[in-house]
């Protein structure tokens, strides 16, 4: 059984998540504000935070800083389409996903499931893992490198064999800056000479397979002016 936490001072919103969701193996815990939010995940067992952002008393961003504070629930913030601005500053700051309103039910179905999956494979410390024997896995992305085996939460995807080096070579320095002559002179082992754009192919790929929405990966990030790396 999961306990999720949806926060928001919509009722009707409370209500039509719980219905999106609804599912034998959740329980649902509601909070109307962002302090309600910090102590109920505080006192209580909670799988994983639905967080509206605009919210009386204590907003969600400032919610789940306090929270970041003693526990690494997952937390996907509830966002209006006018709020871009507050949605990066979540995703800098310690958010895992986001849904934005109007709310696609499909979608917020899919982003709970992933979630939930990724948090129960990690426990509760969501720290990278180094790597053990052949395998190397980060927040559900696992190599497996004695097979040349991608699962993404659990689910075998499919890589080229330069896409599969230039991941293995991000994922085994989490947080490293790889530039792309860098990768191009590692991964073909050749002279970079102006080879960036194929680089950049490669890399969109490889977002396509392991991120849920490659337009804004939460894996694979670029760093503007210096190149690519693997968020860990």
């Amino acid at each position: 059984m999961y306990n999720i936490l949806i926060c928001d001072d919509d009722r009707d919103i409370l209500r039509a998540l719980e219905i999106y969701l609804t599912d034998k193996d959740y329980n649902f815990v509601e909070a109307s504000n962002g302090a309600e939010a910090v102590e109920i995940v505080r006192n209580q067992e909670i799988h994983l935070c639905l967080m509206d952002i605009m919210m009386p008393i204590m907003d969600g961003i400032t919610a789940m800083v306090r929270i970041r504070e003693f526990s690494n629930v997952p937390v996907i913030l509830l966002t209006a389409k006018s709020e871009d601005t507050d949605k990066i500053l979540g995703l800098t700051i310690g958010a895992d996903d986001y849904i934005t309103k109007p709310f696609n039910p499909a979608e917020v179905v899919a982003r709970v499931r992933s979630q939930l999956r990724r948090y129960t494979q990690l426990g509760a410390a969501a720290a990278p893992e180094k790597p053990v024997g052949n395998i190397i896995r980060i927040k559900g992305i696992e190599l497996d490198d004695e097979r040349k085996q991608l699962t993404v939460d659990g689910e075998e995807a499919a890589l080229t064999p330069k896409e599969y080096d230039i991941l293995k070579l991000l994922m085994m320095t989490p947080g490293k800056v790889y530039s792309p002559k860098e990768i191009y002179s590692k991964v073909w082992q050749d002279s970079p000479l102006d080879n960036e754009s194929t680089v950049a192919v490669h890399i969109r790929h490889i977002r396509e397979k392991i991120e849920i929405n490659p337009a804004e990966p939460r894996f694979l990030k670029i760093v503007w002016g210096r190149g690519y790396k693997f968020e860990g």
